[in-house]
This record gives structure tokens, sequence and C-alpha cells, in this order.
């Protein structure tokens, strides 16, 4: 699973369709996890950027990984993105 979304690298280049993944999740608690969003112009490339997250996990709900996408889709950065 990952998003993919035309996004800006922090070197000023534009990576076309880039692939956005969640990766390194942890429960923090019963209600929070935390993850990270890293970034790929390639999905076999090194990640040119990560974003350090943390939402709320419904024990009752989607598996952690599904709960943590379906939040980096609120964020306005990846309103636009398209799963993968």
């Amino acid at each position: 699973m990952a998003l993919q979304k035309t996004t800006a690298t922090p070197y000023g280049l534009t990576a076309t369709d880039a692939y956005h993944r969640v990766e390194g999740l942890s429960l923090i608690s019963k209600i929070r996890i935390g993850f990270l969003v890293r970034s790929y112009a390639n999905p076999n490339n090194a990640a040119f950027s990560e974003m350090s997250c943390e939402c709320d996990y419904d024990l009752d709900g989607d598996n952690p990984i599904a709960q943590a996408y379906a939040y980096v889709k609120t964020l306005p950065e990846f309103a636009d993105a398209t799963d993968v």
C-alpha cells in the first residue's frame, strides 16, 4: 500500500508520481499510533524526505496501517494523493 502524488523535493526538483509510504508504525498507547511517511521518487530508490506523524487509533477499527493511511489522506499535502 502507498499513496502516489507529484511532489516537490526538498532539493527543488519535482518528483512526478512520487510514492509516499507509511513506515515504522508503533503503538504509542491504546489510542495513539506514531509513524513516518517516507517519500520516494521511485519505490526502489532511497527516500528523498520523511515526515513524522501521530494520530488517534481505534482498537475496533481497521488495522493500524490502514488507519495511518486514512489519517495521512486528511493532511493538506496529501489531499489529492491516490492509492497505489
